[in-house]
């Protein structure tokens, strides 16, 4: 949670009448997820918009067979701009037995979406869902037999595809409720994650290069303050006059001009759908699991206080 403070106490100083509040949530944890909706739903009778930013990226790789073949071809710039061909990840298992990729940036998000219908859905109300997508989002690394990616080594690019998916889905069950969902794109902004894929020299070899590129192509954000454009824009529109099967993206001119850019998804609605379901079945064993847990600690627990 120390992140969490210094960022609310840098927003307190800035913002000194803000009424911030702070909840624990671990979306790579399913009884954490649970927990924080349970404290949310305690806290607050409304909720106006969810912003489902939380992602990770496990060791990533370089593939540099990939990096040479993209460098001396046309698709230079899209491989810059997107990582296709260019990044593999090692994914693991969690302690729920599910893929680490795969429950962090989306199914800890549907089952934190799914526990807070009650604040999101009210009548004659309107919220708003903004998923962080990204343009590595790819439907070739996705697929309904393997979703959580464990066969594969993008598992990244799978779930940010998934997360498109599910977007799609979302308004189709959801929209006649009040609630509405988006996906943004920040761009290629350099973070921590972004310097965690490869060593900080290379970084400093090329960071020249992509400048250049930016002249070619604006989804070079580069910064936090321009990858955050979209959202930003996202925030100042109706939820329900967007279009729900677009990703906005966040773009920075040559000259560095920001503004947003909503560009079609590759998405078949079907595809989607059938996802959809499958999310639901994982659900309901997800949950059926932790209640089996709790009755297992539950007995126990009778049991310890019987014999004393």
């Amino acid at each position: 949670m120390q992140r969490a403070k210094a960022a609310k106490s840098a927003l307190l100083v800035s913002h000194p009448d803000a009424d911030i509040s702070l909840v624990r949530l671990d979306v790579c944890s399913i009884k954490s997820v649970f927990e924080a909706a349970e404290e949310v739903k305690r806290r607050y009778e409304r909720l106006d918009r969810l912003y489902l930013n939380a992602g990770i990226m496990p060791n990533p790789q370089i593939s540099l067979k990939g990096f040479m073949n993209g460098l001396f071809s046309r698709n230079v710039i899209s491989m810059f701009a997107t990582g296709e061909g260019l990044l593999t990840q090692q994914d693991r298992v969690t302690s729920d037995g599910l893929q680490e990729v795969f429950v962090t940036n989306l199914f800890g998000h549907f089952l934190l979406i799914r526990d807070l219908q009650p604040l999101l859905c009210q009548p004659g109300h309107v919220s708003q869902l903004v998923w962080t997508s990204s343009s590595n989002a790819r439907r070739s690394a996705f697929s309904l037999g393997d979703f959580q990616h464990s066969q594969g080594v993008e598992s990244y690019s799978s779930s940010k595809y998934a997360s498109d998916l599910l977007s799609v889905s979302l308004n189709r069950h959801y929209n006649t409720r009040g609630l509405y969902s988006s996906v943004i794109c920040p761009g290629l902004v350099m973070t921590n994650l972004t310097y965690g894929i490869l060593p900080s020299f290379f970084w400093t070899l090329i960071m020249p290069i992509m400048w250049l590129i930016r002249l070619f192509t604006n989804t070079f954000t580069l910064t936090p303050y321009n990858g955050a454009e979209a959202l930003f824009w996202l925030s100042t529109q109706k939820p329900e006059a967007l279009d729900p099967r677009a990703k906005y993206h966040s773009m920075t001119s040559g000259l560095g001009n920001n503004y947003t850019l909503p560009r079609k998804m590759d998405i078949d609605e079907e595809m989607a759908e059938a996802f959809y379901e499958k999310l639901l079945q994982l659900e309901n064993r997800v949950r059926k699991k932790l209640k089996s847990e709790e009755d297992e600690l539950d007995a126990y627990r009778s049991y310890l206080h019987q014999i004393e």
